[in-house]
């Protein structure tokens, strides 16, 4: 049970952070020669670092347009204005008030005119922290037209990640098509028809109402955030330096701890509701397909040792004996490409270089609860020091 000394230290760590930093499920700081730099790349306050292990976010300068959280495969970054419940249940109440059929949502530039009923609409501090799996819910939801107004603003200080935004629409636009749905994604620079305020002093009192709003998500992942204050202290964190290992959890075999990815999975229940894929295959950056060149492959187990999600992992499944009765003497990897979030660390980790990692997926197998099992043939044997010199 947490005390009010842990309540207090929650506080001091989320006061003014509209982003929270989960170190831990960072790819880089699993692994150091990971080449994942795709918040970096996306945050353009250039607030994040990353650098031997460590991922750091300096909160003087984050604007906080949530693009990091955005990107990032691992949800190592998390928007907490808005929260994903927040954002989503805000979404909602917008498709219920105009009508099932369309949803929409408006950065805070534009919501700040006051030209629309807020009742209506869904307020994101930038169009950059909106991601796919809010957009297919909606559709999935009963929404034809998800509109995201943003204004289209030259001189707004968040422009830089309009690419981002773009990328977004596109992305959920191509899940959206894969699955045969009616509903679109587009950006606007003005609110539909029928949304406009019919009594202007109808929003008296509203922001205390979100005062309070806006607590109750605070409260909610401030707890989250104490119990894992509680099991760090539990662990001695803060006692003494840790090692790295100590740090990530890493199990007596030396398997990193792996985690789910939310967003992902919330999007792939999305398009499940919607029904079954028109399409066979399809390019996405949510989920990815691993591919191993087992003539290079010597079977150290790398990938699965640093997969922050599981997605490829090694079977307890043996192959099949060899004719003769002998023991086949290889193993199998098992791939599930619904866990698989383009991350890139088997790619970074893999000694042989012998991984890729495609954006192209079989939805087949994207909608398919086995795993794919990738047989790796058994490594030869390497010749020892002295079998070279001539006798």
């Amino acid at each position: 049970m947490p005390n009010i000394a842990d309540i207090i230290e929650v506080a001091e760590e989320l006061e003014d952070k509209p982003v929270l930093a989960m170190p831990r499920r960072c790819v880089v700081v699993r692994n150091r020669n990971a080449s994942c730099r795709k918040c970096m790349d996306a945050c353009l306050a250039d607030a994040i670092s990353i650098h031997n292990n460590v991922m750091a976010v300096d909160y003087k300068r984050c604007v906080g347009c949530g693009a990091c959280t955005t990107v990032c495969p691992t949800e190592a970054l998390v928007s907490i204005s808005p929260m994903d419940e927040q954002l989503a249940q805000a979404a909602a109440s917008s498709l219920e008030q105009l009508g099932g059929t369309r949803a929409v949502i408006a950065c805070a530039r534009i919501a700040s005119k006051g030209l629309a009923d807020p009742h209506k609409y869904a307020e994101v501090p930038c169009m950059a922290r909106v991601d796919e799996s809010v957009l297919v819910e909606l559709a999935a939801a009963g929404a034809d037209d998800v509109v995201l107004v943003d204004g289209v603003c030259k001189t707004c200080k968040y422009r830089a990640t309009s690419a981002g935004v773009d990328e977004t629409v596109a992305s959920a636009n191509s899940l959206l098509e894969m699955q045969g749905a009616p509903a679109v994604v587009r950006r606007a620079s003005e609110f539909p028809e029928g949304m406009a305020l019919a009594n202007p002093y109808s929003l008296l009192g509203e922001s205390r109402r979100g005062f309070f709003t806006s607590g109750a998500s605070w409260t909610a992942n401030a707890a989250g955030k104490t119990a894992d204050m509680v099991i760090r202290k539990n662990l001695g964190m803060g006692k003494k330096q840790q090692t790295l290992r100590e740090q990530l959890g890493a199990g007596d075999s030396g398997t990193l701890p792996q985690f789910e990815e939310r967003r992902r999975t919330q999007a792939l229940d999305a398009l499940d509701r919607l029904g079954q894929p028109v399409a066979s295959e399809l390019e996405t950056r949510l989920f990815g397909n691993v591919s191993i060149d087992i003539s290079k492959c010597n079977t150290c187990g790398m990938c699965a040792v640093f997969c922050p999600t599981g997605a490829l992992k090694k079977s307890d499944i043996k192959p099949s004996p060899n004719a003769d009765g002998t023991p086949d003497g290889g193993s199998f990897l098992e791939f599930s490409c619904a866990e698989c979030v383009q991350c890139g660390l088997c790619v970074d980790a893999c000694m042989k270089k012998c991984i890729t990692v495609s954006p192209v997926v079989s939805t087949a197998e994207l909608f398919d609860f086995e795993p794919r099992f990738i047989y790796l043939p058994k490594p030869q044997a390497r010749p020892g020091i002295l079998s070279g010199i001539r006798r």
